[in-house]
């Protein structure tokens, strides 16, 4: 029965609707306007630490265009092929000929058209690339993501908690903040896991059981 709960627990995937924008409108709205085709700009750099809804906002775009029937691809560590939206997370793990290969597809897009999104932990001046593909990606609009406070991080918690099937309390909430991992994807992963626990015991999500998956962290 508990794998069964599991199952039909509602599918989650990063999106522009459920990104809590906080500091961030600005992007947020550029992006959309992008994606709506009602903006000119067709290159983005998004730089901030880790944990600050980098990686959320380019698979988001990804999948907003494939909702729109529009080729879409996300990569990690690799150059895909050009598509009419792209997005390559943490460029600055690309090795030598991945850079290359990063730089053509920059050259591609523009001349096709298409929307380029790149994500890194610095702005485009201190990243350790090569100068000509540090030059593309500043030619676009560069964003910092700006990661959120306390009060923002618990409505991210409570409304991913509202997309799983469940209601997130208070004291759940403020504890997983005080004793969880401080970066945002940490804390979704946790209180995922609590969700899975609470449906495998079938009880409600509550301290004692966040307590319990809290222990069951690698440290």
């Amino acid at each position: 029965m508990s794998q069964l709960l599991l199952d039909i627990a509602p599918d989650w995937q990063p999106a522009l609707d459920n990104f809590v924008a906080g500091r961030n409108l600005e992007l947020l709205s550029a992006l959309r306007h992008a994606l709506a085709g009602s903006s000119s700009e067709r290159s983005f750099y998004l730089w901030g630490e880790a944990g600050s809804g980098k990686s959320h906002l380019l698979q988001a775009c990804v999948h907003a265009a494939r909702d729109m029937q529009q080729s879409a691809i996300y990569a990690h560590g690799s150059i895909p092929k050009s598509a009419a939206v792209v997005a390559v997370d943490d460029v600055e793990q690309l090795d030598d000929m991945a850079q290359i290969g990063l730089f053509d597809l920059y050259n591609q897009m523009r001349d096709s058209g298409g929307m380029l999104l790149v994500s890194g932990k610095e702005s485009p001046l201190h990243l350790k690339l090569r100068d000509d593909l540090r030059t593309r990606l500043g030619w676009g609009l560069v964003y910092q993501v700006h990661g959120l406070s306390d009060d923002e991080k618990a409505l991210a918690l409570s409304q991913h908690a509202q997309a799983k099937g469940f209601v997130l309390s208070q004291e759940v909430t403020q504890y997983l903040l005080r004793h969880g991992r401080r970066d945002l994807p940490s804390l979704l992963a946790a209180l995922d896991a609590l969700d899975e626990h609470s449906l495998r015991l079938h009880r409600a999500p509550t301290v004692p059981l966040l307590k319990e998956v809290l222990h069951q962290e690698p440290k």
